[in-house]
């Protein structure tokens, strides 16, 4: 029984691992200001932002405003030149995306959004291949359509 539900489980976790590089693949191809930064690069972004290395999870994308995809990590400068980018993807069909959106989210992830506020999106994506979408909300903006939201503990048991 045990490894039938870690099979299962391990479907599940590649499933959900190929559909977020697809969502990130769509939207790397759809906003030229989004980077999917490398390990080093997410290294001095952590640094430059101030941000506690327990949070380098907690975004997926950074958006630079001013700039494209071509321009140089080298030239962010401060704070004021990054948008921390957080994806949300589903292969559901959603007519108005974000709409009928059924995600989960760290507490991490609102913490970080609370700290940088306009300078933290939420990007939702829908794959499905009728309603292929993308859209951005800040924190506030979700909070203001989010119809219910609960705790879920994860809980790892020692060996």
């Amino acid at each position: 029984m045990n490894r039938v539900a870690t099979e299962s489980s391990y479907t599940i976790t590649l499933e959900n691992l190929n559909t977020e590089k697809e969502g990130i693949n769509y939207v790397l191809s759809h906003d030229t200001r989004l980077y999917n930064i490398s390990k080093e690069s997410r290294k001095f972004l952590l640094e430059l932002l101030e941000i506690p290395n327990s949070y380098r999870r907690s975004f997926d994308l950074i958006m630079l405003p001013n700039h494209n995809h071509n321009t140089p990590l080298t030239q962010i400068k401060s704070k004021e030149d990054v948008v921390l980018v957080e994806l949300k993807t589903t292969k559901k069909k959603l007519i108005d995306n974000p709409k009928g959106f059924f995600f989960g989210a760290t507490e991490n992830e609102f913490k970080l959004a609370r700290a940088f506020g306009d300078k933290y999106l939420f990007c939702f994506v829908c794959l499905h291949p009728e309603a292929r979408s993308f859209s951005y909300l800040t924190l506030s903006e979700l909070e203001d359509i989010i119809k219910t939201k609960r705790t879920q503990f994860q809980i790892n048991l020692k060996n």
